[in-house]
């Protein structure tokens, strides 16, 4: 027996890993009972930066909200150089807030009559350079590039007002204007002259000499947030996706029609690299839902359709890439089809898995997994609403039917991850043998909602063949037998980079979790 053959050995007698027990870890903007949620409060984003150090989350106000890793520095040291150490990380991630900025206001297009809202729909991190951090925002039709930066406060520190005189006169002076009374006696003023709120009299005999006021830098810093380009005017229609490419330099702008290629540092100009928009739009079949670069091959982009399709195109090809390289589709079971099954069939997001080897895509119903080498068909499939499909009437009805859930990997690319209604998110295994099937609730005690589930035997990636758990059949209960409610969903969720640990968003509240 050679070596590989005592490795494979090995791991089938190991089995496949267990299912991870999930705690509780942190909350931001949690909601006290009976609490009305603003609508602009409602996060709409949420993304980890490449390290996880950062996290990113956006708003229907068009906020951003940035956090910060703190668990590491406690160490004091970086992930890096603790593990130069072999120092063992025993912690799991804690973050606390950072800063927020406005990035978008609302607009208005007077050639289309049309509100442009502030909703943020999409938060992409850049590479980070000279301590300085750099994100990409989008809302519908404008994508802003941001450079959040500590700088030192600077202050004013002498002058020669009297404080309490000079607030009164509307002159000068905010909280931090330092006026030192020594400098001021120094000066020879007078302290009997008078001024209304609108003059100012000299004293008699003038003033004997004038300190201008002196800015000094002080050891404070504060988080600054500049707006260092706008990359605006290139979309008709809404912006779905914002992708970074590997090689640091370019980024891809996705709409229904159309997906754009940028260059971070050229605002005004971009290039159109896909377009389905046909002749006549009454010929209209199919649109685009979400756009992704390839997270090593920069020439490699996938991007999703409302059919249920995923095409994977290569840049070097063609400058426009209308013909596909890849094209991964389900046929549907003959005799199936449904006045609902090209709505459940839409794709609403896809996610590379971080090798680039698979794509996750969810779609109404279900999470597949592909393999980008077989396009025949998903190598994984996880029900996440098969207990829903008796209420499609109703969900049509309310138009959650049409709601848009995201989908995420963990670092391994041994789970996923997606949202569901009730605030709850569920968590399958996809590495060889698992059976992983975990529902999770946005709330202090994620497990409670947790049944035990009984084991369905399934096969590994490796041999290529198609995983199916299903979830229960019977109607107003989700998988584990609970009651759903359509008004409380969970759409966004990001898997942290390197551990496990999800942050997940319910309404205005930001729920964090590690296994």
């Amino acid at each position: 027996m050679n070596g590989g053959d005592e490795v494979a050995a090995t791991a089938a007698q190991a089995g496949p890993p267990q299912p991870l027990e999930w705690k509780f870890s942190q909350v931001f903007g949690e909601r006290t009972a009976g609490e009305e949620v603003q609508e602009v409060d409602i996060i709409s984003a949420i993304e980890f930066d490449k390290t996880g150090d950062h996290l990113a989350t956006g708003d229907r106000g068009g906020r951003v909200v940035l956090f910060e890793r703190t668990d590491m520095k406690d160490h004091g040291g970086s992930r890096r150089d603790l593990e130069r150490m072999d120092y063992p990380i025993t912690r799991h991630p804690e973050f606390r807030y950072k800063t927020e900025f406005q990035s978008h206001e609302p607009e208005f297009d007077y050639l289309k009559s049309l509100e442009i809202e502030e909703k943020i729909n999409k938060i992409r991190w850049c590479q980070t350079a000279n301590g300085a951090l750099f994100l990409l925002s989008t809302n519908d039709k404008t994508i802003k590039f941001w450079k959040v930066q500590e700088k030192k406060v600077k202050k004013v520190s002498d002058m020669n007002l009297d404080p309490s005189k000079a607030i009164g006169n509307g002159n000068v002076a905010s909280s931090s204007n330092v006026v030192s009374p020594k400098s001021y006696l120094a000066n020879g003023l007078d302290r009997s002259f008078s001024y209304s709120s609108n003059e100012f009299s000299f004293p008699p005999g003038g003033i004997s000499s004038l300190r201008l006021p002196t800015v000094v830098t002080c050891s404070e810093t504060s988080l600054v947030a500049r707006c260092r380009r706008v990359y605006a005017h290139a979309h008709d229609y809404h912006i779905n996706s914002i992708s970074n490419n590997s090689d640091g330099e370019t980024f891809i702008s996705a709409d229904d029609l159309r997906i754009n290629l940028w260059n971070l540092e050229i605002s005004n100009q971009s290039f159109n690299i896909v377009d389905v928009k046909p002749a006549n739009m009454e010929d209209l079949t199919e649109v685009i839902t979400s756009a992704e670069f390839h997270p090593t091959h920069c020439n490699m982009l996938a991007y999703s359709s409302s059919k249920g399709s995923i095409r994977l195109i290569d840049l070097r090809q063609s400058a426009l890439c209308d013909s596909h390289a890849k094209l991964f589709e389900e046929q549907e079971a003959p005799g199936s089809r449904s006045f609902f099954t090209e709505i459940i069939a839409s794709i609403s997001d896809i996610k590379f898995a971080k090798d680039g080897r698979y794509i996750l895509s969810r779609d109404y119903m279900t999470l597949k997994l592909w393999d980008i080498n077989m396009d025949s068909g998903p190598v994984a499939t996880f029900q996440v609403h098969e207990y829903l499909r008796p209420k499609l009437c109703d969900l049509y009805e309310n138009d959650s039917i049409f709601d848009k859930f995201e989908c995420c990997l963990s670092g391994d690319g041994l789970r996923v991850a997606t949202g569901s209604y009730s605030n709850l998110f569920r968590v399958f295994g996809c590495g060889p043998g698992s059976t992983e099937a975990t529902t999770l609730e946005a709330s202090k005690n994620p497990m409670r909602r947790q049944v035990q589930t009984p084991s369905r035997p399934s096969r590994s990636l490796s041999s290529i063949t198609r995983v199916v758990r299903r979830g229960a059949d019977a109607p107003g209960v989700d998988a584990n037998g609970n009651s759903f409610d359509f008004t409380t969903k969970l759409l966004h969720l990001a898997w942290h980079p390197s551990e496990n640990s999800i942050a997940c968003a319910a309404a205005n509240s930001l729920y964090m979790y590690y296994a």
